[in-house]
Parts: structure tokens; C-alpha cells; sequence
């Protein structure tokens, strides 16, 4: 455990040191952020999920600092360049910027314009005039021509070494801070149609000509304008006002008024505008998509979040429509328990126009099925449908639109084909449709949280980031509500604290097998399922009428005795006192 790390992470979040001390040996330890948050809160002294995350996050940001550190230590000392000044400027560094700029002028290069100056002979002319002392540079540059070497006249000399000093500028930490800043602060995105594309990125018209401050521009509009540019519909540059950028080097580099200076202030021009601006460029725009990625996904995942904490409706007979206009729509029964007990199709809309036809198969069958609730699906067709359902008034039946964003994708899923091999991607998706009404989280589970379709530009962002932080969001659901053990699907069990896909699926084959579990303390018969998960799991998995009333709560099996003396003080049973709480 870095304790470096632990001081930091502690300041910046502004917690105390042995919080974030025991949230990390925690999360080394494999425990869920779930687990901790509800179960660890003596230890964390009561931090929630989201200080928890950021905890994580920002541990896993300085684990990479240091392997770029580590990295960069290496290739200095193999090619002998590692001083102790060097080296404590880098162990110094603090951000992956900083430490970049420390390592540009060692890097290795291709054959710049600097270097091929340097094999000239014209670093020597260089330095002097980069002094910038009393010297009449044309008359140092005679020295220096040489055929041979390429160096043909005074002003290939002077050239030369202007492009050695253009990259001094150019490597250069202080300069680099400050024009970085310069770019935050005052840099302003500026994009235009590709000429001839007007037409055809029509869609991208609001950004034709377009400006605006980089640190004020919304994700949304950020992304919009780097997705015209993807597809080649726009160009864009990040960029602050020139003038300014070389007044900073100017004040930076330029220390008198004589001839050797007018040759650095040309140099530190020329930095600006051949190296300087296009790495900066290149870094701010890295970080904006970077902001903008991060929003959206906190956006999307908080969206997501609404949609699989939605208000269930229970244990209800539904009827499931997924409607559809020329290949009708495909209507499914459920039982109470989501058990696919019917399907059928009706055509109430053109082009085959069957509403009467439709009406009586519908009457029949909320009879025949005793159904309760219709879930009308909201895609094509969906508010005809709704308003065709509607009109038939049937008797003591809720009619109720659900969003099937991702209906589609669970449709075509291995998941659907597994619980309905013998159905078409229409029956499956009617049967979703009624599902996500009853219970929206144990059905979206079964769904890639990005496919819900909650979010804005999901595809353009970091794949990577973004499962990781969905996935935050549906563990974070799951545990928050818990698992009836005996009745979820694996699906559901895979995103319980300290299980997965192999273990959710083990306990799925023994319930199958040696039909429901009496206790929690039986998870501890499930093959590859070992103490570190029991602990992790148990709390969030509940059995219904089980041996012990306890193992239908939040408590934790580790916390049983503390109940149970609770319950023997106040001179009453568990059963009585968890009704009291």
C-alpha cells in the first residue's frame, strides 16, 4: 500500500487518512464497493458508494501515473541519461502532463529539424545565441558555414540554429505549463463544414460555423461537433488567440533587444507555430473528449440507474404487446410469476386493418388468462396500438405504455434464445416488454446496461469506462434492492456482491438440482462458492419463508448473534423484532 497515495487521495477528497487507508486494503482484499459501503461502514467510517468509487478511481489514476514513471526511470538509465536532479523531478511529478514534459526532451525522436541542425555542427551557434549577449549573430554564423555539411550560407546557419532553439522552447516545462494553461483557460473551438459536404452533413448544420470557449462548451455539443468531424462532415482546432501565446514565450525567452534576441524571438515564433500550438492542441483536445466522455457517462449511468430502481408492479398477470404496423403486432400472457404462458398475433393496423378481429383475440385472451395489466410497447406502432388497446375498455384492465428501449437487443441475446429456444425474436421481445413492467431490474439486467438506450453519444465515449461505470450502476441496483435467492434468474445472481457469471450459474444448477435453498448458510454447499464470496454475497441474497426470519433481511449472517441478543433482552422472538423494525 502506497502510503503517498493514501495522503493524497485523502486531501483531495478531504476525508480522513485511515478512511481511505481502509477502503483501499479493502478493495485489495476483492471486497465489492456494495460490500463495503453497507457492511464495512466501522471500518470506512461511513463512506458511501460514490466516495468508495472515487477512491478506487483515483487509486487506479496514480497505479498508471506510477507505471509511466517507472517506465520513463527505465529508458533514461538504460541510455545512461538518469541524473539525481532528473530523477527527483520526475519522482516529483504529480500529473502524467507534468511528467511528459519532464521526459520530451529526453525522449527518443525521429530526425527533426533540430537534430538534423545538430549534425550540422550548429548547437554550438545555438547556445551563444541563445545567450542572447552583445553579439552580431550574422558575423558568429560565417564561422559556421561548411558545404560539406550542408551549411552553405549565413542564413542556413542562422536557421539552423533557430531550429535547435525552436525546440529548447518547445521542451521546455515552464513554457509548456503556461501555454497549457493558456489553452484552458482561453482556448476557444472553432469548427466549419468540410467544403462540398454542406448537403450531405445537414444534420451538423448548427456547427457549419461555429465557436465558443472550450471550457464552457456542454459534453453534448462537444461530442456532436467531434462526431461531424469523424465522419468528415466538419473540421475543428482548439486554439487561444496567437498574440497571446507569444507574448507568453516572448516574456519567457527574449531577454534584451539586440540582434541575438530578435533571432530567439523569431525561434520562439516559429516554436509556437510549428511544434508548440499542435501538441497542446492534440493535449486539450484529448482532455475535452476525456470531460466530455465523463459527463455523459455520469449522465447515462444515472439515467440507467432511474430506469432499474423504477417502481415494480409485482406479482400481476400481464399481457405483453410488442406492436407492429405491417407485421402486426405479437401479443404474449404471462402468468404472476412472468411464466410465458400464450402468444399470438393481431393485425389492428394497416395495411391489413383486423380490428375486429384483433379485439375479439384480446378479449378472449385477458379471459382466458385472467390478465390484469396490458405493457404496450412505446416503438413503432406503439401509440396506435396503446390507443387501440385503450378503446376496447376492457374490464378492471390497467393499460400501461413501457419503454422497450433494448427489448430488441435482448431479443436476439443467448440469454432469450436460452429461455425461449422455441420462439421467434417477436415473441421474445413481447415477453420483455411484459417483464420490464413487473420488474424492471430483474428483466434490463438481462440486457448490456449500454443498449438500454438511455444515454447520449454512448458509442463515441470509452467503451471501457463506460461498462466499468455501468456496471458500478447495476451492482450498485442489484445489492441496493437485494436477490430473492430461489426465484432469480442467473442473470440477476451474477451481479450480487462477490459472485459473477460462473458462481451466479453454479447456484442456479444446485437450486435446480436439490430444488430451493432453506438457508443462506446452504450457499455454502455451492461448488466454487467459498467463504471470501459467502461473505461478500449473503447479505444480499434473502430466501422468503426460510428456516431462519433473518435470512429474509439485510443483516448480514455475521451479525446474527447481535439480533438475536436484541431480540432475547427485549424478551421477544427475531420474527417479532424485524416486524418492529
Amino acid at each position: 500500500m502506497n502510503q503517498a497515495h493514501i495522503t493524497k487521495i485523502a486531501k483531495e477528497l478531504r476525508l480522513r487518512e485511515k478512511q481511505v487507508l481502509a477502503t483501499a486494503q479493502l478493495l485489495e482484499e476483492g471486497a465489492s464497493i456494495p460490500f463495503i459501503a453497507r457492511y464495512r461502514k466501522e471500518a470506512t467510517g461511513n463512506l458511501d458508494e460514490n466516495a468508495i468509487i472515487a477512491i478506487r478511481d483515483r487509486l487506479h489514476q496514480l497505479h498508471e501515473l506510477d507505471k509511466r514513471r517507472e517506465s520513463i526511470l527505465k529508458s533514461l538509465e538504460e541510455r545512461k541519461l538518469l541524473t539525481d536532479e532528473l530523477k527527483a523531478k520526475i519522482m516529483a511529478a504529480e500529473t502524467m502532463a507534468v511528467l511528459e514534459d519532464i521526459y520530451l526532451p529526453f525522449k527518443p525522436k525521429k530526425r527533426t529539424r533540430a537534430i538534423i541542425a545538430k549534425e550540422k555542427g550548429l548547437e554550438p551557434l545555438a547556445k551563444l545565441i541563445f545567450e542572447q549577449s552583445n553579439i552580431d549573430p550574422v558575423a558568429e554564423a560565417q564561422k559556421y558555414i561548411d558545404k560539406e555539411k550542408g551549411v552553405k550560407t549565413v542564413d542556413d546557419a542562422l536557421q539552423g540554429a533557430r531550429d535547435i532553439i525552436a525546440e529548447w522552447v518547445n521542451e521546455d516545462e515552464k513554457a509548456r505549463a503556461k501555454i497549457r494553461e493558456l489553452f484552458e483557460e482561453k482556448g476557444k473551438i472553432k469548427s466549419k463544414v468540410v467544403s462540398g459536404k454542406e448537403e450531405e452533413g445537414i444534420k451538423f448544420k448548427d456547427y457549419y460555423e461555429w465557436e465558443e470557449p472550450i471550457k464552457k462548451i456542454p459534453s453534448h455539443r462537444l461530442q456532436a461537433i467531434m462526431r461531424g468531424e469523424r465522419e468528415e462532415f466538419l473540421t475543428f482546432h482548439i486554439l487561444p488567440e496567437e498574440k497571446d501565446a507569444l507574448i507568453i514565450l516572448e516574456k519567457q525567452f527574449v531577454k534584451n533587444s539586440n540582434p541575438a534576441s530578435e533571432q530567439v524571438r523569431i525561434a520562439a515564433h516559429d516554436s509556437y507555430k510549428r511544434l508548440l500550438s499542435s501538441s497542446m492542441e492534440n493535449e486539450i483536445q484529448t482532455a475535452s473528449k476525456q470531460k466530455a466522455e465523463k459527463e455523459s457517462i455520469r449522465v447515462f449511468a444515472e439515467n440507467v440507474r432511474q430506469r432499474l430502481l423504477a417502481a415494480p408492479l409485482g406479482q400481476k398477470r400481464v399481457m405483453g404487446i410488442d406492436p407492429g404496423f405491417r407485421t402486426g403486432c405479437k401479443v404474449v400472457c404471462l402468468d404472476s410469476q412472468g411464466k410465458l404462458l400464450h402468444n399470438d398475433t393481431i393485425y389492428p393496423h394497416e395495411p391489413q386493418n383486423q380490428k375486429e378481429k384483433a379485439a375479439k383475440i384480446i378479449h378472449g385472451l385477458c379471459e382466458r388468462f385472467q390478465t390484469e395489466v396490458v405493457a404496450v410497447g412505446d416503438g413503432t406502432a406503439g401509440r396506435e396500438t396503446d390507443a387501440f388497446v385503450r378503446s376496447l375498455k376492457l374490464p378492471n384492465i390497467e393499460v400501461v405504455m413501457v419503454d422497450e428501449d433494448g427489448a430488441s437487443h435482448y431479443s436476439a441475446s443467448e440469454v432469450a434464445q436460452e429461455e425461449f429456444p422455441d420462439y421467434d425474436l417477436t415473441v421474445r421481445g413481447a415477453v420483455s416488454i411484459g417483464r420490464r413492467l413487473m420488474d424492471p431490474l430483474a428483466e434490463l439486467v438481462k440486457i448490456e446496461p449500454k443498449n438500454i438506450g438511455v444515454g447520449q453519444y454512448q458509442h463515441d465515449v470509452d467503451q471501457k469506462l463506460l461498462k466499468e461505470k455501468l456496471d458500478d450502476v447495476v451492482m450498485s441496483c442489484v445489492n441496493m434492492v437485494g436477490v430473492e435467492l430461489n426465484t432469480a434468474s442467473k442473470q440477476l445472481l451474477s451481479y450480487v456482491s462477490g459472485l459473477g457469471k460462473k458462481r451466479a450459474q453454479n447456484i442456479v444448477d444446485y437450486r435446480d438440482e436439490n430444488g430451493p435453498f432453506k438457508s443462506r448458510e446452504e450457499l455454502n454447499e455451492v461448488p466454487g462458492l467459498g467463504p471470501k464470496a459467502f461473505e461478500q454475497a449473503a447479505g444480499f441474497l434473502r430466501i422468503r419463508d426460510g428456516e431462519d426470519p433473518l435470512d429474509a433481511s439485510a443483516v448480514h449472517p455475521e451479525s446474527y448473534h447481535i439480533v438475536e441478543k436484541m431480540a432475547k433482552e427485549l424478551k421477544c422472538s427475531v420474527k417479532d423484532l424485524l416486524a418492529i423494525t
